[in-house]
């Protein structure tokens, strides 16, 4: 039986404060539908380049686990972040400040 998912807008509020307790600057910089929308997350570097995190369906493992979408100069994840939201209205994009490049991600309860 698949796990029962959050609303997007729960999930997004939980991921922010899990950052904030981890002292990962972040904010939300384009809101999307509460129930079921997508999340982007980008990662800034702060050195003019950036990293673009997105859910993609595994059939293999009946999951959705998070992957590298778009790596680059700063500018060029902007722009692949406007195509999508061209695409899909509803999508969520979240901005996070980490020269490390560290998300959280990859962590229990967020995958």
């Amino acid at each position: 039986m698949p796990e029962p998912r959050l609303a997007t807008g729960i999930w997004v509020s939980a991921y922010l404060a899990r950052l904030g307790l981890a002292n990962i600057p972040a904010y939300v910089t384009a809101r999307g539908d509460d129930t079921a929308g997508a999340v982007l997350v980008k990662c800034a570097h702060l050195d003019g380049t950036a990293a673009l995190h997105g859910r993609e369906w595994d059939f293999d493992s009946d999951s959705r686990p998070w992957h590298l979408l778009v790596q680059g100069p700063e500018g060029q994840v902007d722009a692949a972040i406007a195509r999508q939201r061209g695409f899909d209205p509803d999508l969520w994009v979240i901005e996070i400040e980490s020269r490390d490049g560290r998300t959280l991600l990859q962590e229990p309860g967020l995958t």
